[in-house]
């Protein structure tokens, strides 16, 4: 064989044009996945130029996350219907693929936005603001839970949002009612949400009330929490404002960046009426 014709390469030189080492092509030959075309009786080992492309899609394939033994099942029954089956099923992988990384780069977008938007704010200040409508993905109701109880539940929702792809990166709060709060209950909440600033269709969201909200911030463990809402109730009076009938809390900075709960921050929006 004159492999001298421009038909056929070395395994040095086939190596070199598909860029992976002589020892990875010895052993796709070991393993029946592909071999050279000649083998001599002087050992000497030619693979065709037609073979290039077969390399490039085994190549392919097995950065898609193919196994060789499915690839070499696949060479070994070749067909072009088979071929183009396979390639619809890794293009709807690459699509899936896409989507999840797209849905992870807002995730993390929204995560900066929050941190740097947290780093400018004065924990200490209590301001009135008017709050735009924003749509809400909510848990079921977790009013009177026992604290088993509302593991549960703060379970189920993660997993929710896992498994319909909900998690925006906004951070998990939670919502109180006004009654809840008259009476004391600064551990008894409504609901769980997380803020869907592009809602998907087919899921029942909530719709927050656009107007004003007092906004406060406390600074510790969830167990002191009822001396910043003493607080923020004395800034009612002095505003001459009224509670409205939701109150908002989601964490600022929690277990993500800070190490010891007396840092944490929790921005809590109380709705309120004139």
């Amino acid at each position: 064989m004159n492999k001298k014709n421009g038909k056929y390469l070395t395994t040095g030189e086939f190596a070199k044009l598909c860029k992976v080492n002589k020892q990875t092509l010895f052993y796709y030959d070991q393993i029946g996945l592909l071999s050279p075309v000649v083998k001599n009786e002087k050992g000497y080992r030619y693979y065709s130029i037609r073979q290039i492309e077969l390399f490039f899609v085994i190549d392919l394939l097995k950065e898609l996350g193919m196994s060789l033994n499915d690839i070499h099942h696949y060479t070994q029954h070749k067909s072009p219907e088979s071929f183009l089956s396979l390639m619809y099923q890794k293009k709807e992988e690459i699509v899936k693929k896409r989507q999840e990384i797209e849905m992870k780069e807002k995730m993390i977008e929204a995560k900066i936005a929050l941190m740097e938007e947290a780093s400018h704010l004065d924990f200490h200040q209590v301001t009135l603001e008017q709050l735009p409508e924003v749509t809400l993905y909510l848990s079921r109701n977790i009013e009177n839970l026992t604290d088993e109880e509302y593991v549960e539940a703060f379970s189920d929702f993660i997993n929710e949002l896992n498994v319909s792809q909900l998690d925006t990166g906004y951070p998990i709060g939670i919502i109180r009612k006004r009654q809840q709060l008259i009476k004391g209950e600064f551990t008894n909440y409504s609901y769980l949400y997380i803020e869907q600033p592009h809602p998907k269709e087919g899921y029942p969201y909530f719709k927050s009330v656009k107007g004003d909200f007092l906004i406060g911030y406390h600074i510790g463990e969830e167990k002191t929490i009822h001396k910043t809402y003493k607080r923020l109730f004395s800034e009612l009076d002095r505003f001459n404002l009224a509670l409205g009938e939701y109150v908002f809390e989601e964490y600022i900075y929690d277990t993500v960046v800070m190490n010891h709960n007396e840092q944490y921050v929790t921005k809590i929006m109380m709705q309120v009426v004139k």
